[in-house]
């Protein structure tokens, strides 16, 4: 029976991993960081797993997990000075011809002004740049679907305001 529980984890955990790695980028600055938090978010995931009960679909209790673990681990080291590994820092990869440097600046200036964002809203925001419903951001953050949309509404006022003063 454990066997084939871990077989059930790790073949979802491959499948949606890419969700932990996103949220590991939102919540750390360097490479190390990054592999300890996503560590760290695979222990709590393969612990809380037995206590799975499929009541919604892995990828949005993973997203809960992870999110949780991270923010846990964010407040925990929030006392350290931030510190930026210039080799780790992520360009976007196009090709010559269609690489667009305004566009690479917005980008940059969003992901700053998101990282200024509180644990919650950063939390928020993510799950709405991947696509996810109100219903599955609700669910994943466990709060009201209308609480979502009005958090979302708030957050992006205030990323206007970090963005243009």
């Amino acid at each position: 029976m454990e066997k084939k529980l871990e077989h059930i984890f790790l073949t979802e955990f491959e499948q949606h991993q890419n969700i932990v790695h996103k949220i590991c980028s939102l919540y750390t600055h360097d490479r190390a960081s990054h592999h300890d938090l996503f560590q760290e978010v695979s222990i709590q995931l393969w612990k809380a797993f037995p206590k799975f009960r499929g009541d919604s679909k892995f990828s949005t209790w993973m997203y809960r997990v992870a999110l949780n673990t991270a923010i846990t681990q964010y407040r925990k080291n929030k006392k350290r000075t931030d510190t930026y590994d210039i080799e780790n820092v992520l360009f976007k990869t196009q090709a010559y011809e269609a690489y667009d440097p305004n566009e690479e600046q917005q980008l940059s200036l969003m992901y700053a002004a998101i990282k200024e964002l509180n644990d919650i809203d950063k939390a928020l925001i993510f799950l709405y740049l991947e696509d996810k419903n109100y219903e599955e951001i609700s669910m994943t953050l466990g709060i009201s679907e209308v609480n979502a949309r009005v958090k979302m509404n708030r957050i992006k006022k205030k990323l206007k305001k970090i963005i243009h003063p």
